[in-house]
């Protein structure tokens, strides 16, 4: 079983060797690592100026997989010792990167932190992927990826016997590592769709992680999340609630679902509630905090009366997509004019933002850990001061209404706190008192009697009695 991983010289990746620190294993070091059913073996086989390749082969042994699989029937089938599990690529492969690859896939480099958020020409090759070519680009092609599926011969000597259900596959695009390991991480399983473990609850966290970004859009994502769950009806609907609630999922995909027990997506819930605070105000600059991938920016750039819209966020990848979705090359001068995307982190200063009439974070304070929320109030409530600020995040109370969401669950898994209507009133008013902001605290989304609504909001307008204490 082999998977390269290929990076090309580019003015983002200078040093292709860099492909070493994303991965976080050495380039001049052959490295073994005991995984599920093997041992795994990562190596460099091409390190140059303008080209670096990593491998990973993985030793299968299935006699080893047999006897480790407990409650295994027909233990002595021959199927089971005679099969291709050493070969093509399948779950094992998966579970290996998810422990070999487990800072990469979670975008973490320390020492390239900037190369980690960024988009790398990449190549991807798996000698032997389970499925047809069709299904393969299906599931491929929508993340961007140019996709070569050729059909693998059952026998070359047997050309009557025709394909194998295989194909070697090649994936080429620009895309950050990250995403691009998690593609591999969920798809291999789906197009396996025979996974050597036992599936669980916890299989909905893990595809829900993986799937940030992308899976929600998915045009299969039914077929995705159908199989990566086992076929087990009760956690595709799990999982499929959950995505739904995903921050980054495109308003206009959204609007378009069919979801029995969701009548109208959160996400547009929250972008109508900001969109109703701009037409009340009609702020003529706007800046979307930690924008994204650009859902909102176009509905604001669409309103009677806004001159600018600046989007910020600290991910190159999310800035691109913005980008592309608002179709900026083709846009003209006047449009463009109107539209700024800038890399800026709430954390530091930013002169370009000082000043503007509205400032909006949209599901933005509970990715952040407690501790640096501070430094980021006193940033946008104190240095930048606009007008006024609209924030959103999810209501806990309203967690009980989602079955998949364990006892004391997230939303999301990156979220690190999620707060009741009363912690974040709390918050809001504190956070108005000292900076001279009079607060408006709003519901968003349909409202439970007992529990409120999912989303809260906070409009936060400079007080005309005080100049605040910061």
């Amino acid at each position: 079983m082999l998977l390269t991983i290929s990076a090309e010289r580019s003015s983002i990746l200078e040093t292709p060797s860099d492909l070493g620190f994303l991965l976080h294993k050495h380039p001049e070091r052959v490295q073994a690592f005991d995984v599920y059913g093997g041992t795994a073996h990562v190596f460099y086989p091409e390190v140059d100026d303008d080209r670096c390749t990593a491998a990973m082969v993985i030793e299968v042994d299935p006699v080893a997989l047999v006897r480790g699989r407990s409650g295994a029937r027909d233990g002595y089938a021959l199927g089971q010792y005679v099969n291709d599990r050493p070969y093509v690529a399948s779950s094992l492969l998966a579970v290996a990167m998810g422990k070999v690859f487990r800072s990469a896939l979670q975008g973490r480099c320390a020492s390239r932190a900037r190369l980690a958020e960024s988009e790398l020409d990449l190549t991807i090759a798996l000698p032997a992927v389970p499925g047809d070519p069709d299904l393969v680009c299906r599931l491929f092609e929508p993340m961007g990826w140019d996709v070569t599926a050729d059909a693998i011969d059952l026998d070359a000597t047997r050309p009557e016997w025709g394909a194998a259900p295989l194909v070697s596959l090649t994936l080429v695009g620009s895309l950050r590592l990250a995403d691009a390991l998690n593609h591999l991480y969920v798809l291999l399983p789906v197009l396996d769709d025979a996974k050597h473990y036992w599936v669980g609850d916890d299989e909905v966290d893990k595809l829900v992680r993986a799937g940030s970004g992308w899976l929600a859009a998915h045009p299969e994502r039914e077929l995705i999340t159908h199989r990566y769950l086992a076929h087990q009806r009760g956690l595709k609907e799990a999982a499929t609630q959950r995505l739904i609630e995903l921050d980054d999922r495109p308003v206009d995909d959204a609007a378009d679902d069919a979801e029995p027990d969701v009548s109208r997506p959160l996400v547009r819930w929250r972008h109508d509630a900001v969109l109703d605070v701009v037409r009340e105000f009609r702020p003529a600059t706007i800046v979307d905090l930690g924008c994204g991938p650009g859902a909102l920016l176009g509905s604001l750039l669409e309103l009677h009366g806004v001159t600018r819209v600046i989007g910020t966020d600290v991910s190159d990848s999310s800035l691109s997509k913005a980008a592309k979705r608002l179709h900026v090359d083709r846009m003209t001068e006047r449009q463009s004019g109107r539209l700024t995307l800038l890399l800026s982190s709430l954390q530091y200063e930013d002169d370009r933002l000082d000043g503007l009439d509205l400032a909006i974070l949209v599901e933005v304070i509970e990715h952040m850990d407690p501790e640096r929320l501070p430094a980021v109030v006193d940033n946008v409530f104190g240095t930048m001061r606009p007008r006024r600020v609209v924030v959103t995040t999810p209501n806990s109370e309203y967690n009980v209404r989602y079955p998949a969401l364990a006892e004391g669950g997230f939303r999301h898994p990156d979220h690190r706190f999620e707060w009741t209507r009363r912690e974040f009133g709390t918050w809001a008013r504190q956070v108005g008192e000292r900076y001279g902001y009079d607060v408006d605290l709003r519901p968003v989304g349909e409202c439970d009697e007992e529990v409120g609504s999912p989303t809260q909001m906070a409009v936060f307008a400079q007080s005309t009695t005080t100049g605040g204490s910061a």
